[in-house]
């Protein structure tokens, strides 16, 4: 197992995924704690480092050991941690529940897989996949557990199942998530209709990206609805009916909602094709014609471009491709090409950390829209 924060090759948000008009992509997170240890907020003495070393010899021992990198949370600069924070990996808050000292973040290479040691529980495994993929990600996650499992006795009841810090991740210990896009459902309103169909499903909704606005730069935005229109949908704890059920719970969830969004993109094409096309219109002029584009404007133009490539109004990218650009606009992912990369912008922009980001944020929206028809 190696150390140190890498770029990924071979990104697994880049992959076409099923049903990826809708669904960009199915995440399962498994919360795991070691026996006869208390949870991270409670370590006391050298816990810590001793729970580090039984989970990082149990990694080395995998089948692909040297496919992983171990990182210290200590040792991350505030790049690295805004990176893994973009990547849904190790988040500000989840990093406070324990001394940074005692956690460590151990990746797969590809990005597909990665864990968190010490944050809220011992261990968090998480595993990622593009579109409604829940086999691959449920069965990727599953074989790090069982030869983990090898060589570490995880806490567990008879009666609970798997023991957590908080009480909503006993049980399975298994989170799942989806996110998706719903421009359609948004622009008609029915984003709250939609949530309160899924209420009793064990199911819950959130802002992929934070709050959007009415006066979004693509001309699509309600007032109330999520960033550029992107939600995640997660089942709301583990305790709910068996592994099996919980799955087909969140898969049942993310294809009703898909169903919805299709409905209501169909309702949206034949009542208000004008106001599709200039959100299409309105996306690729300002990703075209700007010399600078701010984090937020680049999530409403990427929406805007693919509702218009849903509705078949418009061609020349993949909808994967679009998926990938959401993390290619991220600050962190830019800072880090920044630090990497060997770039030459003009004079007034030249040495000035957020001009340079939203500048490079605008080229790489107008590279990845040139051959749009």
């Amino acid at each position: 197992m190696s150390d140190g924060l890498t770029a990924e090759q071979g990104a697994w948000y880049a992959d076409a995924g099923a049903e990826n008009d809708v669904i960009l992509s199915s995440r399962i997170r498994l919360a795991r704690n070691l026996a006869n240890f208390p949870f991270p907020a409670r370590l006391r003495g050298n816990d810590g480092e001793r729970i580090q070393s039984i989970v990082t010899d149990a990694f080395n021992h995998l089948d692909n050991a040297d496919d992983f990198q171990a990182i210290c949370v200590k040792d991350l600069d505030s790049l690295g941690s805004k990176v893994l924070d973009e990547r849904g990996i190790l988040s500000g808050t989840a990093s406070s529940a324990g001394k940074a000292s005692d956690q460590e973040v151990i990746l797969r290479k590809d990005g597909r897989l990665a864990c968190t040691v010490n944050v809220q529980d011992h261990l968090h495994i998480s595993s990622f996949a593009a579109g409604l993929d829940f086999d691959k990600a449920v069965e990727e996650g599953r074989s790090v557990d069982k030869q983990l499992q090898k060589r570490i006795q995880f806490a567990a009841s008879y009666d609970y199942g798997f023991l957590t810090s908080s009480v909503m991740d006993a049980g399975s210990g298994m989170r799942l998530s989806v996110r998706v896009h719903l421009p359609s459902l948004s622009v008609l309103g029915r984003i709250r209709g939609a949530i309160q169909a899924l209420s009793s499903s064990n199911v819950a909704f959130r802002a992929s990206f934070g709050a959007g606005t009415g006066g979004a730069v693509s001309g699509n935005g309600g007032s109330g609805t999520s960033l550029g229109s992107y939600y995640d949908i997660y089942t709301v704890d583990c305790q709910t009916g068996s592994e099996y059920d919980q799955i087909a719970t969140i898969v049942a969830a993310a294809k009703k909602i898909a169903e919805l969004e299709r409905l209501a993109r169909e309702e949206c094409g034949k009542t208000m094709e004008s106001e599709v096309r200039n959100c299409l219109y309105r996306s690729l002029a300002l990703a075209k014609s700007s010399i600078f584009i701010s984090l937020r404007e680049g999530i409403d133009i990427v929406s805007g471009v693919k509702w218009g490539l849903d509705m078949k109004l418009a061609s020349g990218v993949e909808l994967s491709e679009l998926y990938a650009l959401l993390f290619r606009i991220q600050e962190g992912h830019l800072e880090y090409v920044l630090k990497n990369g060997n770039f030459t912008f003009e004079a007034d922009v030249e040495g000035k950390k957020n001009k340079e980001e939203e500048r490079l944020r605008a080229i790489i929206l107008q590279e990845a829209f040139s051959n749009i028809e």
